[in-house]
């Protein structure tokens, strides 16, 4: 095996010169990357380094090597750096180069993928730049701020034949995909209602306190897309706050997009969505309900910490399944028999090292990974019109075919938001 520094794929045609802030990698001056050959080490990079890039990293398998790490805190990466140097099986390159903006990673290093872990309002304008760079992407979820941003994102694994995996890690659990086989092959007959948790959604930002911006944060990449907002401690990455706020995040509802890409796995509906969705309840996390053209209801009517957090209860004309992350149940419970065991190990690590595994399985192969970016959108789609549906307060028509609201401009508007001039999306 030839050494790791000349074993990396080149993906420019020519040597980029550093990156200035904004900047947006043109498709015309990109080459087509080499392709992982059989035995081939794959060379990946890492996009935000925070505490789920830790998880990522101790969960991937074998054959990937990360040989570079980017993050706008050039403190966190040197923490992540140093939860690796007593891990003696760790896929982190000795040598593994640092940048501040992954924007020059992506121009001087010889990648084959990208894991991209930013936070979520920074998350696709990656996804995009790494895959005009001829990239393959693993990205984290919650995968969109926007439905808008999906829509790009779909486009662009459909124009540069990307190898994209959603870390919905629960594509990956043979127990639950047995539960969903068993829905979509009619055990339970006719699914009449799904009820899933009511989880919370986001909240404007408040008035937060502030600070001066640390010598080694570049803040105004990671404020990304929104307005610049003074540098706050607590919209740290470190400290998970910046979630809660709808500038940033979908907050529980999108964070735990599991649940609805569960219900979309077993209802055989990944292509498509709801057509209708209304508010049970007035208040700003109240209870909403849809519907599917084939009538099946999802109510969101269950606590969110109660219950299959990660699942739903499937209610048929025959019987009700419910499915959990790695858990399974039925009524009758002959339903179930012949069910795969859970997962034996812990149900993060097993599981996301599955999920991983078959991202660097397809880079491969080329073949499409179980949870592509056309999957996540669809499935990330349903949290957008849960936060929606619940701004407006009113029953919404949702054409799943356009991807629009039926004759409601208020509600389309709401599917896409203002950009900050230089981290605009690349059109595809």
């Amino acid at each position: 095996m030839q050494n790791q520094q000349t074993n990396r794929r080149c993906f420019l045609k020519t040597a980029a010169t550093a990156l200035a802030v904004p900047y947006v990698i043109p498709a015309a001056v990109l080459g087509a990357p080499g392709r992982v050959g059989a035995n081939d080490r794959i060379c990946v990079g890492l996009i935000g380094a925070g505490n789920r890039s830790l998880d990522l990293t101790k969960e991937s398998p074998a054959d990937l090597k990360l040989v570079a790490v980017a993050d706008c805190d050039l403190r966190v990466i040197a923490g992540y750096l140093a939860g690796f140097r007593q891990v003696k099986e760790s896929i982190v390159a000795e040598d593994c180069s640092q940048y501040q903006d992954y924007r020059q990673m992506l121009s001087k290093e010889k990648l084959d993928g990208v894991f991209v872990a930013t936070t979520t309002h920074a998350r696709i304008l990656a996804c995009i730049h790494a895959m005009q760079a001829g990239l393959d992407v693993y990205a984290e979820k919650p995968l969109t701020l926007t439905i808008e941003e999906g829509q790009r994102l779909v486009r662009a694994e459909q124009k540069f034949g990307t190898v994209f995996q959603v870390g919905t890690q629960q594509r990956s659990i043979a127990i639950n995909n047995f539960g969903s086989d068993l829905i979509r092959g009619g055990a339970i007959g006719k699914v009449l209602t799904v009820k899933c948790p009511n989880f919370p959604g986001p909240r404007p930002r408040p008035v937060l306190p502030t600070q001066p911006t640390p010598p080694e944060m570049n803040w105004d990449l990671w404020c990304n897309q929104t307005e610049p907002t003074p540098f706050s401690p607590e919209l740290h990455p470190g400290l998970g706050r910046w979630a809660r706020f709808r500038e940033y995040c979908g907050w529980l509802v999108t964070g735990w997009v599991h649940a609805f890409d569960q219900v979309q796995r077993a209802l055989g509906t990944d292509d498509t969505g709801p057509v209708e969705i209304w508010p049970e309840q007035s208040r700003p996390d109240g209870r909403v309900s849809m519907r599917y053209a084939s009538g099946t209801l999802l109510k969101l009517d269950m606590p969110e910490d109660k219950g299959p957090r990660m699942g739903g209860i499937f209610v048929g004309e025959k019987g009700k399944i419910e499915i959990n992350r790695n858990r399974l149940a039925s009524n009758p419970p002959e339903l179930i028999a012949g069910a795969p065991p859970a997962a034996d190990k812990s149900e993060y690590a097993s599981v996301s090292h599955e999920h991983i595994r078959n991202w660097a399985q397809c880079m491969r192969t080329r073949e499409k990974t179980v949870a592509p970016a056309t999957i996540g959108h669809r499935s990330t789609t349903i949290c957008h019109l849960i936060d929606i549906c619940r701004e407006l307060g009113r029953k919404l028509q949702w054409d799943p075919v356009k991807e629009e609201f039926v004759g409601d401009e208020e509600a389309n508007k709401l599917r896409s938001r203002p950009r900050r001039k230089g981290y605009e999306l690349p059109e595809i």
